[in-house]
């Protein structure tokens, strides 16, 4: 379980390290090399490797429960793989845990990155925001979804600014002003937490 755990936040550093995202990346040192054929890849190494350590642990798991069935439950055929499975784990274990905490360490963030990618969407990511925030006026749930999705339909399909449709749409315009339609659009809303998670980890 720990060691996926270290492979579940690895992976999602690698792909926030990919190229086309790069809005977190492991510590690339001057002169490191990220990839033989392709100088220009910061490729996420220590990542990688965790993610790899993960599966050799799983594969022990599962040598582990090969050990529950013993022939009259006194066999000694679990022993030869618990004396490698047991020091082979807690080793890697102990391995992975110290190469993370040195990635969270020195771990690259790109704030600017982060929110240039959330502005990709045109502020589709903000149409739950809407959906609850009309609901909450009063709006039927099922005609609040209608309006909404015809408005991130236009983003989708015609490029359309999702934010201007909406301060246009006739029907939201009569439950919300534009006030309400800017703080459905502010992201700062969902970091409102973000002291009290980072204090339950103690820092």
């Amino acid at each position: 379980m720990c060691g996926a755990s270290l492979e579940k936040m690895a992976t999602e550093i690698r792909n926030l390290q990919r190229t086309d995202i790069r809005e977190a990346e492991e510590y690339f040192a001057p002169g490191q090399k990220g990839s033989s054929a392709m100088p220009h890849k910061r490729n996420p190494i220590t990542c990688e490797k965790i993610c790899g350590m993960a599966r050799l642990l799983r594969g022990n798991a599962i040598a582990a429960l090969e050990n529950v069935a013993l022939w009259h439950e006194r066999d000694i055929s679990h022993s030869s793989v618990e004396r490698v499975i047991l020091p082979d784990s807690t080793i890697a274990l102990d391995h992975m845990l110290r190469k993370f905490t040195n990635i969270v360490e020195k771990l690259l963030v790109y704030p600017d990155a982060m929110l240039a990618n959330l502005n990709k969407t045109g502020g589709l990511i903000f149409s739950q925001n809407l959906l609850i925030a009309l609901v909450s006026k009063g709006v039927l749930r099922e005609d609040a979804y209608k309006w909404v999705q015809r408005n991130a339909m236009a983003r989708w399909l015609q490029g359309a600014d999702f934010k201007t449709n909406v301060e246009m749409d006739e029907d939201i315009k009569k439950y919300m002003t534009k006030e309400e339609v800017d703080k459905c659009f502010d992201p700062k809303p969902m970091l409102r937490n973000i002291d009290l998670i980072m204090a339950r980890f103690g820092l």
